[in-house]
């Protein structure tokens, strides 16, 4: 019986051990957690997803205080188009994001920026665009364009040095998803380097209805692989979703696939950016305890533990400090239903909101504990506490554990 470290995914000139972390924000997937990953020989994920709030955490900058300060005037307004982000103070925080890591890599594996285009700041096109080139300029090894279609985000970063050099990559759900993005990037005359296809099991948002139960990773890796085969397209596929052990890398490695991305399990790692107290709330989640929602401003499906503070809560809109999912009329679907709310119960000091969160507070305070399908089996990938919590892995161990295991094992910490 093969294991993953049988196989190797080739990217351009570089062969990798065929193992890529999955890009979780906020700081979920941090520089500490990608260094692990590209030292042992993968590929690791940063993301990008509230870059200003991360660089406040990391470098002790003041960029959210500022933004708040400048728009302070508009807290009680309920139109938000007036609040943007200054574009120089975004590709700064992004420069010292990604400076970051990459000036402390070793090893002979990557760092890839995980994008999402989602994150729309009031200005989609604009600071998408910057976010990635400033990526760039700042040595990325590879952008994974995500939450959203990204058909014109090639031609944003077309006339960049690095257009052609760095690794970009797409993640879709669909063979469909995958054939409209090329058909749009194809004046650009750039091909993806790699394609994940995710699948209904990821955590956090969805490329699915809420029918998601009904798709299938491996069926549709499948389709995906024999329309390329059909098209003569060399692209790398790296599926991703619900892949809990090595036997299940395996599996998709054997019919077709590059690599493998994951992050469930890498969300209880002593490098991941979640607070012990929340890991501890993962490793305790039964099966019972996560489901699929349309809590998202996104529009988007999306996966979580049904305990976290983040449903119901009827906090403010707090776009002059974030604003993060302001479309490009200054709108969020939270914003209207916290308005809603307020209106339908007046003089209530603290109100619910049911049907959709402020996604990006409670992301920044860790309060919404988005997670993968299988994230109630994270008890058993580790020992017992003589206090009842749990261990605490590292990011060395689960890494090694998809690369060597076979049979179906998960190797438990010493």
């Amino acid at each position: 019986m093969k294991c993953v470290d049988d196989f190797r995914l080739r990217l351009g000139k570089q062969e990798l051990v065929p193992i890529m972390v999955g890009g979780m924000g906020v700081d979920i997937s941090t520089v500490a957690l990608s260094l692990e990953a590209a030292r042992l020989g993968g590929i690791g994920h940063i993301s990008d997803a509230m870059v200003p709030t991360v660089t406040d955490r990391r470098f002790n900058t003041k960029f959210v205080k500022d933004k708040l300060k400048q728009y302070k005037f508009n807290v009680e307004n309920a139109d938000k188009s007036v609040v943007k982000f200054d574009l120089d103070i975004l590709a700064e925080a992004t420069k010292m994001h990604v400076g970051s890591a990459m000036e402390a890599k070793k090893g002979d594996g990557l760092i890839f920026i995980n994008c999402m285009e989602k994150l729309t700041m009031n200005a989609p096109k604009e600071t998408l665009r910057v976010r990635m080139q400033t990526a760039m300029d700042a040595g990325i090894d590879g952008i994974t364009l995500a939450a959203g279609l990204h058909l014109g985000s090639f031609a944003l970063i077309e006339d960049h040095p690095r257009f052609r050099d760095v690794k970009l990559g797409i993640i879709v759900s669909s063979l469909r998803a995958l054939q409209l993005f090329l058909k749009k990037s194809a004046r650009t005359g750039r091909l993806p380097d790699y394609v994940v296809v995710e699948g209904p099991l990821a955590g956090g948002h969805l490329g699915f209805g809420m029918d998601w139960a009904q798709y299938d990773l491996a069926t549709i890796v499948a389709e995906i692989h024999a329309w390329m085969q059909a098209e003569q397209l060399d692209i790398p596929l790296i599926p991703a979703g619900g892949i809990f052990t090595g036997s299940d890398a395996v599996g998709f490695l054997e019919n077709g696939a590059s690599a493998v991305q994951v992050a469930t399990r890498f969300t209880v790692t002593r490098e991941c950016g979640l607070p012990e107290k929340v890991q501890q709330e993962y490793f305790k989640a039964t099966e019972d305890d996560i489901e699929v929602n349309q809590l998202s401003p996104t529009g988007y499906p999306m996966r979580m533990i049904k305990s976290c503070p983040a449903i119901g809560d009827g906090i403010r809109p707090n776009c002059e400090a974030y604003g993060y999912l302001l479309d490009a009329n200054g709108s969020c679907a939270y914003i209207q239903a916290y308005n809603r709310e307020v209106a339908a119960h007046p003089g209530e000091r603290r109100i619910k909101v049911m049907d959709k969160t402020c996604l990006c507070t409670h992301m920044r305070n860790f309060d919404c504990w988005t997670c993968g399908q299988y994230t109630y089996r994270l008890k058993d990938t580790t020992r017992r506490n003589e206090d009842g919590s749990y261990q605490i892995l590292s990011a060395e161990h689960v890494f090694k554990d998809y690369q060597f295991s076979k049979d179906g094992k998960v190797a438990l910490p010493d």
